[in-house]
């Protein structure tokens, strides 16, 4: 079973301006000689982590690390100003003319499979291969099982504690009553509703309980930009047409690609991978037995970094 790569600090690090009064947060780790790769965290919303850096052979890769518009070390702090998908694939073409990269293998995982599908479908001649994790479309029906019903058979004791914000009125549209609480006057009510939001992600994505999850998740800083702006696009279901992502899925055929899924994910379900690798046929496809949705579960961990080694090689240093 492969193992995260050694911790590692970043080489180069910095702010990129990028328009409407937002400024993200970018490093550069690895070997500045080596195959350019950019990670695309999930949320949308989370950030990145020194985990991510790990993910990757340090030898091998050039990679590029961002925290999307809002979140992690990017400003302003939980912004839903000029925060689409389309202002973050226009990011991260952004960054890719900044350090003068021609194509780059970009990985994603849970919201970043989604974000990588949209900018691989509309710059597929800049993608060298892609890989991608926890698959999520935003489908209704996606956020429908997440958010309303579905996940909460599975665990009813800690969607009761999802529910505990939302008066009993509002509750026939979770989405749209957490978007009400979420962006409103009332700080106190933002901040409640903003830990429940981001604790009912963070107590299910794993197949077993991670009390370090539960931790992060919790924190206000953190709840406050996640819930936001995953709700703010999830209100908005991604700003696609539902199943773009799959049907648009015929633009990726030329590029090699990977498909990684937990068998027991309750926040994005294999059924999403399966359709995903129904329509993009020529991806390798992977169901990982005893596992759920976090990236890094044992046996998610193993298929990631397989993949990524697989790939090191097709770039000469």
């Amino acid at each position: 079973m492969r193992k995260p790569y050694p911790p590692l600090e970043p080489y180069n690090s910095g702010m990129l301006d990028v328009g409407n009064g937002h400024e993200i947060y970018w490093e550069l780790c690895g070997n500045p000689a080596g195959k350019p790769a950019v990670f695309l965290h999930g949320g949308p919303g989370g950030g990145c982590t020194d985990d991510h850096r790990r993910l990757f052979d340090p030898d091998l890769y050039r990679l590029l690390l961002f925290d999307q518009r809002g979140c992690g070390r990017s400003t302003p702090h939980a912004s839903l100003d000029s925060n689409t998908t389309w202002h973050l694939v226009d990011d991260i073409e952004s960054l890719r003319m900044k350090f003068e990269v021609d194509k780059w293998l970009v990985l994603g995982g849970s919201w970043g499979s989604a974000l990588a599908l949209a900018y691989a479908q509309t710059h597929p001649d800049r993608v060298s291969e892609l890989i991608v994790r926890g698959i999520f479309t935003l489908r209704r029906s996606e956020l429908l099982w997440y958010y309303q019903d579905g996940a909460s058979w599975l665990f009813p004791d800690k969607w009761q504690k999802f529910l505990e914000p939302i008066p009993d009125e509002d509750r026939g549209d979770l989405i749209s009553a957490y978007h009400k609480q979420l962006t409103g006057t009332d700080e106190e009510a933002q901040l409640r509703a903003a830990r429940a939001w981001s604790l009912w992600e963070g107590e299910t994505i794993r197949l077993l309980p991670d009390d370090k999850l539960t931790e992060i998740h919790g924190s206000d800083e953190f709840a406050l930009a996640f819930a936001r702006i995953e709700n703010h696009y999830f209100m908005h279901k991604g700003f696609l047409r539902d199943a773009q992502l799959l049907r648009d899925a015929n633009k990726l055929k030329d590029i090699p690609g990977v498909i990684i899924q937990g068998r027991y994910d309750v926040a994005t379900p294999a059924r999403t991978a399966w359709d995903l690798h129904r329509a993009w046929p020529e991806a390798e496809f992977h169901i990982v037995d005893g596992a759920g949705h976090a990236f890094n579960e044992p046996g998610i961990l193993h298929e990631t970094i397989v993949a990524t080694d697989k790939f090191a090689t097709n770039h000469e240093i």
